[in-house]
């Protein structure tokens, strides 16, 4: 199922802040604090988005934006920053295109209290070590953009750098060492992504979920 996520971003006193949503507790990602984001709808299918994929997420994610948090993004602002597709055996898999979209000088967020429950802007290190002390829950590819935005220094650069490279993939498989008995999401370039094998010497391009907190090994 084609979906959109939009990861709204603003320059804070300390940097680099990002606005998350915690999800009502029941139906998918239930209870999770998410991106505004969602399903691309029929309505999203425009002349123009209907023969293109991104397009049609492009308006997903502004709708989402709209709905669930209040905020009004320029479609035409927003850089493609990942795509990701859920592992094998997922209950729903759906294809989602990432953007990235400066959200200074919007109006107010406001959540429904019904599918959105709380909303906090908070510096991406702040997110992931929430997540790791066990305060709040992600998703693996929430917790994967906060990584990568945590290494840029603001707003601009953040979107500078997205718009400068090709969208990284994310076909997600999932391991399990035999070794330790950890767990983790494997992406293409990793060594032990075709057969799943955790062990496997070779370069890595992982989330190791570690019950202590969650561990991104990137490269050799």
């Amino acid at each position: 199922m084609p979906a959109a996520t939009v990861v709204p971003l603003r320059d804070g006193v300390d940097g680099l802040e990002v606005l998350m949503l915690r999800r009502s507790a029941r139906g998918t990602f239930g209870g999770m604090w998410v991106f505004p984001g969602g399903q691309v709808d029929p309505a999203d299918l425009t002349a123009e988005a209907a023969s293109d994929e991104v397009t049609a997420a492009r308006v997903a994610a502004v709708r989402e934006a709209r709905e669930e948090a209040a905020i009004e993004l320029d479609p035409a602002s927003l850089v493609v920053l990942s795509f990701w597709f859920p592992p094998p055996g997922a209950p729903r898999r759906y294809a989602t295109w990432f953007f990235l979209a400066a959200a200074a000088g919007t109006a107010e967020v406001v959540v429904d209290q019904v599918e959105i429950h709380e909303h906090r802007w908070m510096r991406p290190s702040e997110a992931m070590g929430l997540r790791q002390s066990g305060v709040i829950e992600l998703a693996p590819p929430t917790f994967m953009t906060l990584w990568w935005l945590d290494q840029q220094a603001d707003t601009e650069a953040a979107i500078a750098a997205a718009a400068a490279a090709e969208p990284p993939r994310f076909e997600t498989h999932l391991a399990t060492s035999g070794e330790t008995g950890l767990s983790a999401c494997l992406w293409a370039g990793d060594a032990g992504y075709d057969d799943a094998d955790m062990d496997r010497s070779g370069p890595r391009r992982r989330l190791v979920l570690h019950p202590a907190g969650w561990t991104v090994e990137m490269g050799r």
